[in-house]
């Protein structure tokens, strides 16, 4: 393994950006040992607590898996950075389509899967969706990472709750909210409804009613903003009540 000694600045970035690269590149496979601080510490020319921190920073990103008594082993060779980097590149109708794709899937399989507790959660979160209004969009959030849990599919939910914090900050970021829809509480009952009701069929027209308006109007901004009108760094400042 050749890694390239460190320079001054940074340290622990560069460490991990080295890392990174090595795993990324194949120098080590899902489920190998990787070298043990020392040795790291002594092919990098830095101190053990510098590389410790690095390690730490890969463990938190989901790339390197600490064992006790074992060592730190490789979980994951793909860079869950590179995911986020080409989200946030993406323009917020790319974002909401595939969002659309997910959570009509999800809808499905909470409609088939979904238990007493699932339903109670999801109850909940409705309630609380239609009492706090000034909290709406996080509410929302919630709501529907209610439905993905309603999957019990492991999987899928932690790709979800990692791509819904970034569906949200992508609109925000692009459409400044203005002129997005009031979230549809009664539709979202519907969904709650038809997924208690196990019908998965109805769960994911559910979905794609509630996602629809959006959809719909941040298409309008596309074409607005590709015609010559407004651009959505034109927008004011985001208002709290909308289905994102």
């Amino acid at each position: 393994m050749a890694l390239r000694t460190a320079g001054r600045q940074s340290l622990v970035d560069t460490v991990v950006d080295q890392l990174k690269a090595q795993l990324t590149n194949g120098e080590w496979a899902v489920d190998d040992r990787i070298p043990t601080e020392h040795e790291l510490a002594e092919q990098l020319a830095v101190g053990r607590n510098t590389v410790r921190e690095a390690v730490r920073v890969l463990v938190h990103a989901g790339l390197l898996e600490s064992r006790q008594g074992n060592g730190t082993f490789v979980r994951s060779t793909a860079d869950p950075s590179a995911v986020l980097q080409g989200i946030r590149a993406a323009d917020a109708l790319d974002v909401l389509e595939l969002r659309v794709a997910l959570e009509a899937e999800a809808a499905r399989l909470a409609a088939e899967r979904r238990d007493t507790a699932d339903m109670v959660a999801l109850r909940g979160a409705l309630e609380t969706l239609r009492a706090h209004g000034d909290r709406a969009a996080d509410a929302d959030m919630a709501f529907h990472l209610g439905v993905v849990q309603a999957t019990h599919n492991p999987a899928f939910i932690e790709v979800y709750r990692f791509f819904s914090v970034q569906v949200h900050e992508s609109l925000i970021t692009s459409l400044r909210d203005q002129e997005m829809p009031p979230i549809d509480l009664d539709t979202h009952e519907g969904l709650v409804e038809a997924i208690e009701s196990g019908d998965p069929a109805a769960a994911e027209r559910a979905v794609r009613e509630l996602l629809r308006k959006p959809l719909e109007a941040v298409r309008a901004v596309a074409a607005r903003a590709k015609s010559g009108g407004r651009t959505p760094a034109d927008r004011s400042a985001p208002q709290p009540k909308s289905e994102i």
